[in-house]
């Protein structure tokens, strides 16, 4: 299914933003003209089916686990073991990416994603399920997350219509987000009615999704030069390493996440604090992608022009105090919506990182780079969940969480002082 692509020359890594990006200089495409593009359309189509899985995913294993085991401990763990296929395979999955055509990576990784769906969805139904099962098959799916996000990531910038990358990127993430909001309601409620249901409609919408991947037609890839030795896995190491503005963006989101992310945390507070059930619990992690659906609307249509490294770091700084609002709240409502703010606040932060990386990145080093990216966030958001739920099992939930948007804050001021040139980026396009 895997093919290699055609050789390309490559470009010499320490151009500057302008040169490596040439999309710029095309005139700029408006969202609903965006949605006319067939190769971007299927695109977005195909991304947002597998983040609807993944989000179903996210409510029935985290409810599964806990109904097993009641432990907040192995909820932190299934962040833990999400996040080692990542550590373990991003450079090969990097060197993929920019070594084979992307979008039949991406399809072999949906395939996968949806034949281990179908293995929990069985031995649930048929009530031979247990906790090691849950673990080994969320390994799997860390797997072929590892190679599909920074290949979705790297395949981005071929499907969208040139001059367009930012935008592009945040109808995405508005697609995505579209998902991410629908996908742990239909979860939650899926799992009510039968856990084994809510495995069963991850597979449907995998398949699906596999088969869009296949319309897709983006233009012709520059791929890296051939052979698998070290110097060129690690390519994306070295380029992210000498580019101060990308390594202080990557790096944020990766210490900011770490310690404010309280996804892994979520099930302790529908249940135990704001007493409510599954249903609940998918409008909890539905909220931040209501607030980052509504953002993303708003960067649709206004594109961040200036201040662009300032606007990343504010957004950062909300995001920590949402989460210290969440923390302290025993209201639904409240909660609800300091989530809301908080994915909101994050979908800024992901826009400009997105575009940013993507801009001052050559086509044939976007998969390694794009690994190394995705890296970051899997170590933020699924280390964070591990350390989330150690914190909570030390010291409660509610003094984790607060730990975490007060160490967010914390963070983002002092990368203010420690990336002077991050905060000084003016313009993405």
């Amino acid at each position: 299914m895997v093919q290699e692509v055609s050789q390309k020359p490559s470009q010499e890594l320490s151009q500057e933003l302008s040169e490596a990006q040439p999309l710029r200089a095309n005139p700029p495409v408006s969202a609903r003209e965006l949605l006319t593009h067939r190769a971007f359309l299927f695109f977005l189509l195909s991304r947002s089916l597998s983040r609807f899985s993944s989000q179903i995913a996210a409510v029935a294993i985290g409810w599964q686990i806990y109904d097993l085991t009641g432990s907040a401990f192995d909820l932190g763990m299934v962040g833990l073991v999400q996040f080692l296929p990542t550590a373990l395979l991003v450079f090969v999955a990097g060197h993929a990416a920019d070594r084979y055509e992307r979008k039949r990576v991406v399809q072999l990784c949906q395939l996968v994603a949806a034949a281990t769906a179908l293995y929990v969805a069985v031995i649930t139904y048929l009530g031979a399920v247990g906790e090691v099962q849950i673990f080994v098959a969320t390994f799997v799916l860390g797997i072929a997350g590892a190679f599909e996000s920074p290949t979705t990531a790297a395949l981005l910038p071929l499907v969208a219509p040139q001059g367009s990358l930012q935008r592009a990127t945040a109808v995405s993430s508005g697609a995505a987000q579209v998902a991410t909001i629908t996908g742990p309601a239909l979860g939650g409620f899926a799992y009510a009615i039968a856990p084994h249901l809510a495995y069963a409609v991850m597979v449907l919408f995998w398949i699906l999704g596999m088969i869009l991947t296949g319309f897709i037609r983006p233009r012709p890839q520059a791929v890296a030069k051939e052979g698998t030795n070290s110097d060129n896995i690690f390519a994306g190491v070295r380029f992210i390493r000498e580019s101060p503005a990308i390594l202080g963006t990557i790096s944020l989101d990766l210490f900011a996440v770490l310690f404010g992310g309280v996804t892994a945390l979520l099930p302790i507070y529908a249940r135990d604090i704001l007493q409510t059930g599954p249903v609940g619990l998918g409008v909890l992690r539905a909220a931040p992608a209501a607030g980052a659906l509504l953002m993303t609307m708003v960067l649709a249509r206004h594109a961040i022009s200036r201040h662009v490294g300032l606007r990343m770091f504010q957004a950062v700084i909300v995001f920590g105090v949402a989460t210290i609002v969440f923390a302290l709240s025993s209201w639904m409502w409240l909660s609800v919506l300091s989530l809301a703010v908080l994915g909101a606040a994050d979908t800024i932060s992901v826009v400009i990182r997105f575009s940013l990386v993507q801009l001052a990145t050559p086509d044939e080093m976007r998969g390694r780079v794009g690994a190394v990216n995705f890296l970051f966030i899997n170590a933020s958001n699924q280390l964070g969940q591990f350390e989330s739920g150690l914190t909570a099992a030390l010291f409660g939930a509610m003094p984790a969480a607060v730990l975490g948007g007060v160490c967010t804050v914390a963070v983002a001021l002092l990368w203010m002082k420690l990336f002077p040139s991050l905060r000084q980026v003016e313009r993405l396009e």
